[in-house]
């Protein structure tokens, strides 16, 4: 059976979430690393929106949403009992209103009439929500990493290194304690690896 494929680009929080789960769960895959601006045409063939991460799966299906493919790769094995430390809501609340937010304030430039200081401030209200979540628990669901630290890590962590000097002094221990230790993970070091871009042979 030929090993799933995976589209993917480094920096993207959604594909990192991605690769984490993959990662972890030993899956096998073929990784194909995509320059958003140079995409191959065998993945706009899978998935025309043209938008990363995507994995053909070893199947055949083809999933284009990094959340489905997070639950694929954890269907394959889920050694650290991911899946049962999963928080729907708090996912949703990330994906939608906080990268609603983080998008207008680091990258402001992208949008009309955006003050980005106000972005910021919506978005840390949902971080000050967190902070006091992690008083019960070093991550979101218990003593042990688990699905809803990994969805949400990559854009808490974009969020930080927009501004990290400012980030760093804001009165959030807790959370600023989960990031620095998902972030120092050899998980999250070994997905960051720089591949070259791919090429069909």
């Amino acid at each position: 059976m030929a090993d799933a494929v995976l589209y993917s680009f480094r920096r993207c929080p959604y594909a990192m979430r991605a690769r984490m789960a993959l990662s972890v769960s030993g899956a096998r895959y073929e990784h194909r690393e995509v320059v958003l601006r140079d995409k191959p045409p065998q993945m706009l063939e899978v998935s025309p929106k043209g938008t990363v991460p995507v994995l053909v799966t070893t199947e055949g299906e083809v999933l284009e949403e990094s959340l489905d493919v997070m639950r694929w790769a954890l269907g394959q094995g889920d050694p650290e009992g991911w899946l049962d430390r999963d928080d729907p809501a708090l996912v949703e609340t990330n994906d939608g209103p906080f990268k609603h937010h983080l998008d207008r304030y680091k990258y402001a430039t992208r949008y009309e009439d955006v003050e980005p200081e106000e972005h910021r401030a919506v978005a840390m209200e949902i971080l000050a929500r967190l902070d006091r979540r992690l008083d019960e628990s070093a991550y979101l669901r218990g003593a042990k990493r688990g699905f809803a630290d990994i969805a949400i890590f990559p854009f808490i962590r974009q969020f930080a290194n927009a501004d990290r000097a400012w980030f760093d002094a804001q009165d959030l221990p807790r959370l600023q304690a989960w990031l620095a230790r998902l972030v120092d993970s050899e998980l999250f070091a070994g997905v960051m690896h720089k591949h070259p871009q791919w090429k069909a042979a």
